[in-house]
């Protein structure tokens, strides 16, 4: 099955045939990361598994943020084609949910690290800021 997800800026990328190319910003390290994980709905994905564990595709949809229902599908279809997130069957449930893979729980010190200097860089600009402890 060939899937073309559509992420960050518009870009197409085709998922599902091992041939698949993706066009990467450069060879940067860091600008890497960010063509998989740097838009804001991949990271707030990412932050609801890291702090809800295994969550289905309708308790993803109920975050905050209120993401759209064709945002959602795209970012988790890009995360789990790059082996961030994987799909699960939770035992009593028709539906799959999601969760982190080994390469996702990597990334749980530099998302932490982010709500971090937000709360301490932020909180100028945005008042109702959450602190971590």
């Amino acid at each position: 099955m060939l899937l073309k997800i559509k992420y960050l800026f518009n870009k197409e990328l085709q998922v599902g045939n091992k041939d698949s190319q993706m066009e990467w910003r450069s060879q940067c390290p860091i600008s890497s990361a960010l063509d998989v994980i740097g838009d804001k709905w991949s990271l707030l994905v990412i932050r609801d598994l890291i702090i809800h564990g295994e969550r289905t595709y309708s308790q993803l949809l109920d975050s905050a943020e209120h993401i759209s229902t064709n945002i959602l599908a795209s970012r988790l279809e890009l995360l789990t084609f790059f082996k961030v997130i994987e799909r699960t069957n939770p035992v009593g449930s028709r539906n799959n949910a999601f969760k982190l893979t080994k390469a996702g729980l990597a990334l749980k010190p530099a998302i932490e690290s982010l709500a971090k200097w937000s709360g301490k860089y932020l909180q100028e600009f945005h008042e109702n800021i959450v602190q971590l402890r």
